[in-house]
């Protein structure tokens, strides 16, 4: 694989970069927001051949998809952008909850693509299922959007292998994104081979855990004041040491390979599965370059052994939020 290394979205046709972008980081929750530089990053991973990119209309709330929209609209083409609907904020950045209403969908993705500045969406995704509405009433809702040329294909978010069946018998989903790392590896139990079955691309996001398999992190005080994962279980007291000593398994074989723990980290996630693709964020080149470089990183069965091992399935202390 190299750094333009693709997989099929789906049974589409259309390749999407292996590794990709998750462009919420750039607005907010990870701390302060440099647009300017975010707009560069944008602009180099198009250069290098990057091209999936992932927003939501909450991130910011309601500014990561101008930002983005603003980056990547002259260079439209050369681009597949994801984006979602389905998580209710106010301007403030309150949280109101979940709609998956015929109505609001419409409404919301109207909204996208004027904040985009764009006429299609490539990839719109159910953020969160309502469970006060049936799902196929959503994705009928979402296939009309598809009817009306305003977004090309369908995707949930967060879904479960019932909920995904449902839906896709609908109007066919091309991708499923959830959180999956080697230290969130729940998706193996099901949801994984739901999406092999029925054709769907799994796209992980939290691929390095929220930072941790960075190796990076070494205490809690690494964190700015308004990064959100100061509050996440997973962060806080006892559970942190415990999550410390499962990343330094990580960092030991990264030594023996020369490479960094988030590269053994992502190589190990593109291992899974030829249907996966990974959405690490950052608003770092340098972290975006050490990202893609995962591409070339090769794992043996021992590696993969070794990985099994020491980070087995549950591994990680304290629950995901």
């Amino acid at each position: 694989m190299s750094n333009s290394a693709r997989r099929q979205l789906g049974t589409t046709g259309v390749q999407i970069s292996t590794i990709g972008l998750g462009c919420m980081g750039m607005s907010e929750f990870y701390g302060k927001a440099d647009d300017a530089a975010s707009t560069a990053l944008l602009h180099h991973a198009l250069d290098v051949g990057m091209n999936f990119f992932d927003t939501a209309d909450i991130y910011g709330p309601h500014t990561n998809e101008r930002l983005v929209g603003a980056a990547l609209r002259d260079r439209r083409d050369e681009a597949v952008i994801a984006t979602k609907f389905g998580i209710m904020r106010d301007e403030n950045g309150g949280w109101l909850g979940t709609n998956g209403k015929p109505d609001y969908v419409r409404a919301c993705c109207d909204a996208s693509l004027e904040r985009l500045g764009i006429d299609t969406i490539d990839l719109y995704y159910q953020h969160r299922v309502d469970s006060d509405t049936p799902i196929e009433e959503t994705v009928g809702a979402m296939a009309d959007l598809v009817t009306a040329g305003k977004v090309r294909f369908l995707g949930l978010s967060e879904a479960t292998p019932e909920q995904i069946r449902r839906a896709h018998a609908v109007h066919p989903i091309t991708a499923l994104q959830t959180e999956y790392s080697l230290w969130s590896r729940d998706p193996e139990a099901e949801l994984l081979d739901t999406c092999k079955e029925l054709g769907i691309t799994f796209v992980a996001y939290s691929p390095l855990g929220r930072g941790f398999l960075t190796g990076a992190i070494s205490s809690p005080e690494d964190f700015a004041p308004d990064d959100f994962r100061r509050h996440n279980p997973r962060f806080q007291g006892e559970n942190f040491q415990k999550n410390v000593d499962l990343v330094n398994a990580v960092r030991g074989l990264a030594a023996d390979k020369s490479v960094t723990p988030a590269q053994l980290a992502l190589a190990w996630l593109l291992h899974q599965g030829q249907h996966i693709v990974a959405i690490p964020g950052t608003t770092k080149r340098s972290r975006f370059d050490e990202n893609i470089a995962a591409n070339n990183v090769v794992l043996t069965d021992e590696d993969l052994a070794y990985l099994d091992k020491h980070l087995p399935v549950g591994a990680a202390a304290g629950g995901r939020y």
